[in-house]
């Protein structure tokens, strides 16, 4: 089942809007069939092992990272083709909430005289793909503060410009763009296109088709048609949301930028939270300056943080990179350290 839960990462970012589902077949002891859900969701993760298989999948055992689907949609349900191939046993870790499915998927199978196991590796299931399971149970995405700071948790100040604004390694900085491939979408704020204009594109070879959506926050909409998110648009779409008060923009709507105007004069992080998840987004970074970080701290809504360390210590002029008390009050754990060039990643997570 871990394969299984590894295989399924690799649809994270971009499965959407579907979950991200691994399957294994396995007969004899041997792996018949490996399958992923594919971008933008389909095949689905079951399908593709089955193709593998081919007529091997009968008498196998399927592990599966989520039920099988049990609707009908743009393909037959999965639940229905592992029976159509015959298979002897299924292995389940986490359940779909999701009421189109919801045990019918489990139903199924159990009718057509398939053993069932329910539960294998159901904690780390669920944190691997916790964004989905927080849209069907909560109404919200699965939200990862990205974090860059020195040893200290500072950031440079206002006035630093040009290499003074990097303070993680290049290492580092390429685990950041990898970051970006395995999530739908990056959430950032006005402030930090203005004074950095940022692309928020993912630049590893090989991965640039991964890039997410670009999401600003822009109460005012003043979002500058030469930003380097304007100029990239070919690369990756562009979301702003505004608030209630702002002017219109047709010259950026006609670019095919999307515009979401809040019923707030500032969108608050709850309401955002809502409305990228009727959007169909489960997976959403946020990487940009302190302002919008330490909102979705208070609110409660981050669910992991990327936390980059450097070896530096900045000097004057460096500011806090995030509200340490409040940092302090959140139930995020320490899962792993993983050096990233002269500096190290911390990861933080909430428990299921």
């Amino acid at each position: 089942m871990r394969s299984a839960i590894s295989l399924a990462a690799r649809g994270l970012g971009n499965a959407f809007p579907n979950p991200a589902v691994g399957c294994l077949l396995v007969k004899d002891n041997l792996v018949v069939g490996r399958g992923w859900t594919q971008p933008g969701g389909r095949p689905h993760a079951e399908t593709e092992a089955l193709k593998q298989a081919g007529t091997l999948a009968e008498g196998a055992t399927a592990y599966v990272t989520l039920e099988p689907c049990a609707h009908v949609g743009k393909t037959p349900p999965c639940s229905k083709a592992l029976v159509d191939a015959k298979i002897s046993r299924l292995v389940v870790a986490v359940g779909d909430p999701d009421p189109r499915v919801n045990g019918l998927g489990l139903n199924i199978m159990r009718l057509a005289g398939i053993s069932v196991s329910e539960d294998v590796c159901r904690a780390e299931a669920w944190v691997a793909n916790r964004g989905f399971f927080l849209t069907q149970t909560q109404d919200r995405p699965m939200f990862t503060l990205k974090l860059a700071t020195d040893n200290d948790g500072l950031i440079p100040g206002p006035d630093a410009g040009g290499d003074d604004k990097w303070i993680t390694s290049p290492e580092a900085r390429k685990r950041g763009h990898l970051l970006r491939s395995n999530h739908d979408a990056v959430l950032f704020g006005i402030g930090t296109v203005l004074s950095d204009d940022p692309q928020y594109t993912c630049r590893l070879p090989g991965l640039e088709h991964t890039s997410p959506i670009r999401i600003v926050m822009d109460s005012h909409l003043r979002l500058p048609l030469d930003a380097k998110i304007i100029k990239t648009l070919d690369m990756a779409p562009v979301w702003v949301i505004c608030g209630r008060d702002a002017p219109e923009r047709p010259d950026l709507e006609k670019l095919g930028v999307k515009i979401i105007r809040a019923p707030q004069s500032q969108p608050d992080p709850d309401w955002v939270a809502i409305t990228l998840c009727k959007q169909w987004l489960s997976r959403v970074l946020i990487e940009t300056g302190p302002t919008l970080a330490n909102a979705f701290l208070k609110a409660d809504l981050v669910d992991e943080v990327s936390w980059f360390r450097s070896n530096k210590t900045l000097g004057a002029g460096a500011v806090a990179g995030f509200d340490k008390k409040m940092w302090e009050k959140l139930e995020l754990e320490r899962v792993a350290v993983v050096q990233a060039g002269s500096d190290r990643l911390e990861l933080y997570t909430k428990g299921p």
